[in-house]
């Protein structure tokens, strides 16, 4: 069996999988970093999106054979005390519900306002569209988006 070299919230991490086996496996079980979490596994729900090189990638659908040479971040990895700007408008807004969708909900959005933190409405639903959430939570994630972007610029 093929052996791959990660790094993953900053350490590194040597994995001995089958070279197609998704990202989201190696995570939850080589590692045990269980945040991410799995949904479809067709890359439909963001469940299990993580940042690959800064950029939100669902990583049911990413083979760990492609992901040795990248920066992964996992919801772990995000901030160490959970005190990252989206992560601290998630708990001021109370979006949770069920919060199963939730790590993926945070890395989308993060990834997002690394890249635009000064969003409209519009642009804060556009980035966040492809993250179903099973208990509907969309108005409360759209603003606690809101409210990181404003703690963020």
């Amino acid at each position: 069996m093929p052996t791959f070299n990660l790094k993953i919230n900053n350490k590194k991490h040597t994995v001995e999988v089958d070279a197609d086996t998704p990202l989201l496996w190696v995570l939850r079980d080589q590692i045990d970093l269980v945040g991410t979490k799995y949904g479809c596994g067709i890359g439909q729900c963001g469940a299990c999106t993580v940042h690959v090189d800064g950029q939100a990638v669902r990583s049911c659908l990413l083979p760990v054979s492609q992901a040795e040479s990248m920066d992964i971040t996992t919801i772990e990895g995000l901030s160490k005390d959970g005190n990252h700007p989206v992560q601290q408008a998630w708990k001021a807004i109370d979006v949770p519900q069920c919060g199963y969708c939730q790590s993926g909900q945070i890395m989308t959005a993060s990834a997002f306002l690394n890249q635009n933190s000064n969003p409209s409405n519009s642009e804060i639903r556009d980035a966040m569209h492809g993250n179903i959430c099973r208990c509907a939570s969309y108005n409360s994630i759209e603003k606690a988006v809101k409210v990181a972007a404003e703690k963020i610029s």
